[in-house]
């Protein structure tokens, strides 16, 4: 037992949260960060992917949660992106690495209030690569990139896609140096309806693979929240943000408040 206490004691932070990918889902993070707060579970860093890297950075900015639901408010999905006009994809992102270097007052990861990782994917040597430093902007917008969409980001002469293509749910980016990891997951894998056709059929197989990936994760959390019923959001709907922040706020209280009457505590 006193040599589980010391393992305790030399972990640098005590909590950290773990947020996926999920596109336009991410803003449920928001939603179960604000309930999280509000129930004094505040992280010491944060990890973070595509969406949840995107979500990540604007709280760990200094931003209350609802208040980065205000920052898109009136935007597009055409407004962050446009045409690429390339053979990598179908849009660009350089609007949307304009939009963050316009409403992010830290413009580098080492600079933020609370420490935070973003994963990307190495689409050139094939691997996931966790950043703790350098310009924010670029890192979200790789760590955003999904592949075919949008033309990957190059950084430093190497081109980066979704880091969840490798790694959706970043538990284990942090799990070593937190005592206690809430993996928030808005992208759950969800076996629903679909139609015999190529196309759909395809959409799902990837859909599978791409989530599949956080099955891992999720077991080393110590709490996990996964807002289900996102799916039917589609991913250009930036005006449905704030009900989609509302449901995660409320799947988030609904989690705790559950495991405090079974329990007692919300950690495994």
């Amino acid at each position: 037992m006193i040599q589980q206490d010391n393992l305790q004691a030399n972990k640098p932070h005590k909590i950290g949260y773990a947020l996926s990918g999920g596109f336009i889902k991410g803003f449920a993070h928001l939603g179960v960060i604000q309930a999280l707060l509000e129930n004094d579970i505040k992280p010491d860093i944060i990890s973070g992917v595509s969406a949840g890297a995107l979500a990540g950075a604007f709280y760990a900015d200094g931003n209350e949660p609802y208040k980065v639901v205000e920052i898109f408010n009136g935007y597009k999905f055409m407004d962050l992106t446009s045409w690429a006009l390339t053979r990598t994809g179908f849009f660009k992102l350089d609007d949307f690495k304009d939009f963050l270097k316009t409403n992010l007052k830290n413009q580098n990861l080492e600079d933020m209030k609370i420490p935070l990782v973003i994963t990307a994917t190495d689409l050139d040597h094939g691997k996931s690569v966790q950043f703790r430093k350098g310009n924010t902007a670029d890192l979200v917008a790789a760590s955003c990139c999904m592949p075919v969409m949008f033309a990957p980001v190059n950084i430093n002469g190497t081109n980066f896609i979704d880091g969840g293509v490798l790694k959706n749910l970043p538990v284990s980016t942090i799990r070593k140096e937190c005592e206690k990891v809430v993996a928030i997951n808005v992208s759950p894998l969800v076996a629903g309806k679909y139609k015999m056709n190529v196309i759909d059929i395809a959409l799902r197989s990837y859909h599978f693979m791409f989530r599949a990936n956080t099955f891992p994760d999720r077991e080393h959390s110590d709490l996990l929240i996964e807002p289900y019923g996102l799916d039917g959001y589609r991913n250009r709907e930036l005006g449905k943000a704030e009900e989609i922040f509302k449901h995660g706020y409320d799947t988030a209280n609904k989690v705790i408040n559950k495991l405090k009457q079974e329990k007692g505590n919300i950690w495994k």
